[in-house]
């Protein structure tokens, strides 16, 4: 019997955005790799999963790899990501477009293009449900059955004067599609929606004009409204107004946004650090962790422990944040702007314009890519593809892993 992951509200959020790069890209995947989503399912009898710990954590970037690269899909460069708690779905669309799923899938799917998906715009990924786009339909397929029909289905009429606007998963003409069922979820034409990111437990909306919309559970300060209480209906985020965003994202508990200036906001839980501020919990489970390093090296220097003393006329008196329920700015780097951003069930990568990534937050799986299974309250550059002259140019995140895409840096000759 392989062993079980508890999946306790960790599904990976939807996070709806189109990019296209003239160059050829390569996707590279760390964190958790259970069910092969990452690289190595071909290894994997159905139904089953990793039980070696350096295959289930894959803590440095490690380029994918599926049955999908013997497919007809290997030639088609243009690929996208989206990824779910145990499954990897790339939509590729040059050419005849599809989707390949990598992950807890039956083995006659792995790595083959799924035939209901030829010809989609888009897709989105949950543990429960493939939601493909078409130009003229909407369907989704239940992952947990083998249907000949999709469990749900809505025909789109498009407008001849926005007939070249592109979908936008998970927003679609009047609403959204849901995490659970009913997937189908009205909004109103008001809010002039953009994009759309959600969790298994709230959502946070951009408009055309740049404002942040947010509703759901407020637990965890999440919504960004300054309590902890929920909301129906989607309200705009006052302590954001008149400065316009770009890009909204969120994970399981926490939620981030990006200005038009390159800004990074977050807001929400930040027991893990996964809103890169300081974390009691996150320094207590370090410490425990250091702890038991030394008991098992009872022969190891002290001086080699990482906690310091405060100096004579010195006080530790660090303001450990847990909930921050108003959107507070992230400084990465001093030097450069966020260009984009994607949160994983408690951790959170962004793209910076000078094509470096940064990830920070929970770590046991490896998922900030640092060639360590521990978690960070600091934003870190993962300096993988800094050595190998690779720029990022996306990312996405699963709940328990991190997918990047990249190019190769152009050097400048002599």
């Amino acid at each position: 019997m392989h062993p079980h992951f508890c999946r306790k509200l960790c599904r990976t959020s939807f996070r709806s955005v189109n990019r296209s790069y003239p160059f050829q890209m390569r996707w590279f995947g760390f964190g958790f790799n259970a069910f092969g989503q990452i690289y190595g399912q071909d290894q994997l009898l159905e139904g089953e999963c990793f039980e070696n710990e350096q295959e289930v954590k894959v803590s440095s970037p490690i380029e994918c790899t599926a049955q999908e690269d013997r497919s007809d899909c290997r030639l088609k460069t243009d690929c996208q990501i989206r990824a779910s708690w145990s499954r990897r779905a790339s939509l590729y669309l040059n050419g005849d477009s599809c989707v390949c799923l990598s992950g807890f899938v039956s083995n006659d799917s792995c790595g083959n293009p799924v035939k209901e998906s030829r010809g989609c715009k888009d897709a989105i990924i949950s543990e429960s449900y493939l939601t493909l786009a078409f130009s003229d339909r909407l369907e989704s397929w239940d992952l947990q059955k083998k249907e000949t029909s999709p469990s749900w289905s809505m025909e789109i009429k498009t407008e001849p004067e926005i007939s070249g606007t592109p979908l936008n998963l998970p927003l679609v003409p009047g609403g959204y599609i849901a995490t659970k069922t009913p997937l189908y979820r009205s909004l109103s034409p008001h809010l002039r929606a953009k994009s759309l990111a959600l969790s298994s437990e709230h959502a946070i909306l951009l408009s055309a004009s740049g404002t942040v919309y947010t509703w759901g559970l407020g637990s965890h300060g999440q919504l960004g409204h300054g309590g902890l209480t929920p909301e129906e209906e989607p309200r705009a985020v006052e302590a954001l107004w008149g400065m316009p965003m770009s890009c909204v994202a969120t994970g399981g508990w926490h939620s981030v946004c990006i200005s038009d200036g390159g800004d990074l906001y977050v807001w929400g839980w930040n027991e893990s650090g996964q809103l890169g501020l300081p974390s009691r919990g996150l320094r207590k489970a370090t410490q425990q962790k250091i702890s038991q390093q030394q008991e098992e090296s009872p022969c190891r220097d002290a001086s080699t422990s990482t906690a310091e003393e405060p100096q004579e006329g010195e006080t530790h008196e660090e303001v450990f944040i847990s909930i921050q329920a108003f959107p507070a700015l992230l400084d990465i780097t001093p030097s450069c702007e966020v260009s984009t951003v994607s949160c994983g069930c408690r951790h959170t990568a962004a793209v910076t314009t000078t094509g470096d990534l940064y990830t920070w937050g929970w770590g046991d799986y490896g998922q900030l890519g640092h060639h360590t299974l521990i978690s960070s309250d600091e934003p870190q550059r993962v300096e993988l593809f800094k050595e190998q002259q690779m720029r990022v140019v996306d990312v996405v995140c699963g709940a328990w892993n991190t997918f990047a895409s990249v190019v190769k840096e152009e050097v400048a000759g002599p």
